[in-house]
């Protein structure tokens, strides 16, 4: 069975703490020797008991190990300054330059204006007038941009027009081809007549007016041939 896991606080009773210190401090040296050894590393570990006694291990020189430990100290300590002085600099001069810019944002915008002198409010008008003049300048170039690509569909569509009116006199044309199949030429009296049907009615007259049958008297001919007479039906409309 397995041993319990130690709670990590001091010990109350005097005997148990100080059986504890030997143990764990002769298994911590025990480690910093075996540190020392597999990795070839210099190792020098200093302990004070609960009753001020000295226990070190070293396994060079524990003078040796110090000085090397100050000394590496010291130098890490130099080449961490300046690094720290400069990021310390640099941060606050980006604060100055935030609190600048913020201060002339307020300005353009007219507020906290008490401050400043004539010359200063003179040079404010100035950049603002110059911060304007950029401004129109790039809305008068987004507006012509506007109106050419606007021209240029308008261009489009006018050509498409034009096509489309082509489209439709040739259409128109082909119309009255067919027209004249159909119908036939004009007469002499400008009246479209019908080259299948004999006698019959113009065109142009409706269609639906009404029809009035009327006899008529039988012209004399000279029918040589036959010597007959015949009589004929007029048709009339209104």
């Amino acid at each position: 069975m397995g041993r319990g896991k130690i709670v990590i606080r001091r010990i109350d009773n005097s005997t148990s703490r100080q059986v504890t210190f030997s143990k764990r401090r002769n298994g911590l040296l025990k480690k910093a020797k075996e540190l020392a050894i597999l990795c070839d590393a210099e190792a020098g570990v200093i302990i004070f008991s609960s009753t001020g006694k000295l226990y070190e291990y070293s396994n060079t020189s524990m003078k040796s190990v110090i000085e090397r430990y100050n000394k590496t100290k010291e130098e890490n300590h130099q080449l961490a300054t300046p690094t720290s002085e400069f990021w310390q600099r640099e941060a606050a001069m980006l604060r100055q330059q935030l609190q600048n810019l913020q201060e002339n944002h307020r300005q353009m915008m007219g507020e906290e204006l008490s401050g400043l002198s004539v010359k200063d409010l003179q040079n404010l008008e100035n950049q603002l007038e110059t911060s304007l003049h950029g401004v129109r300048v790039r809305k008068d170039e987004i507006l012509i941009d506007e109106i050419q690509e606007l021209n240029r569909k308008g261009n489009l569509i006018h050509q498409e027009n034009m096509d489309l009116y082509k489209k439709v006199n040739l259409i128109r044309q082909e119309n009255m081809k067919l027209c004249k199949k159909v119908y036939g030429n004009r007469d002499a009296n400008g009246v479209s007549r019908s080259p299948l049907v004999a006698n019959s009615l113009s065109i142009n007259e409706d269609l639906h007016a009404p029809v009035h049958l009327q006899l008529s008297q039988p012209q004399q001919q000279n029918y040589e041939a036959s010597g007959t007479t015949e009589l004929g039906l007029q048709l009339h409309s209104q």
